[in-house]
């Protein structure tokens, strides 16, 4: 017999990132660059036009402050993982598919709309995925 169990009410007092998590979600997307093929100067875009100097240091694992505007786009591109995870049994097509065509993003990959550099752009990303993966 199912039982129905009542959801818990709790919500965090915050809604931020930490700092811990922000460092550790920049060591994380540096990785994930790797494994989707991106450029650095595609990946500095993708992060908001972070600088060739600071974007070498976090590739050797030193990200030092990460403001909002950052963390927040860290945040989605975490998402944009966790989706590709859920969609593709096999990381490495969800890997691949950032950088192939599709018809919903006017015949550009995703990287390249990600590569825009706006905000709005790595949205658009996570809500096409968000919206593929509840189908």
């Amino acid at each position: 017999m199912v039982q129905n169990i009542a959801r818990a009410t709790a919500l965090p007092k915050t809604f931020h990132i930490t700092s811990v998590e922000a460092e550790a979600m920049a060591r994380a997307v540096v990785n994930l660059f790797k494994k989707w093929k991106l450029g650095d100067s595609v990946a500095r875009e993708v992060l908001g036009g972070l600088s060739a100097e600071i974007y070498e240091r976090w590739k050797v694992g030193s990200s030092g402050q990460i403001d909002r505007d950052l963390a927040t786009r860290l945040a989605l591109l975490m998402g944009i993982h966790k989706r590709l995870r859920l969609l593709f049994s096999n990381p490495e097509r969800g890997y691949a598919w950032i950088n192939r065509p599709n018809e919903v993003f006017g015949g550009r990959s995703p990287a390249e709309i990600m590569g825009r550099g706006d905000m709005f752009s790595l949205a658009t990303v996570h809500v096409y995925l968000d919206a593929d993966c509840e189908n």
